[in-house]
């Protein structure tokens, strides 16, 4: 069994809209390349 990469080595984005970095997701491995948001928060454009 392989071991889970660690979070340091997990691919990095900056927020499209407010510019904080966030790491690789399980649940976005499919759809990592259009990932642009890092939360439902900044996604929906609330202040």
């Amino acid at each position: 069994m392989t071991r889970a990469p660690r979070k340091a080595d997990l691919p990095v984005k900056a927020c499209a809209r407010c510019g904080r970095p966030f790491t690789w997701r399980k649940k976005w491995a499919r759809d990592w390349a259009n990932v642009k948001y890092c939360s439902d928060r900044c996604r929906t454009g609330a202040s």
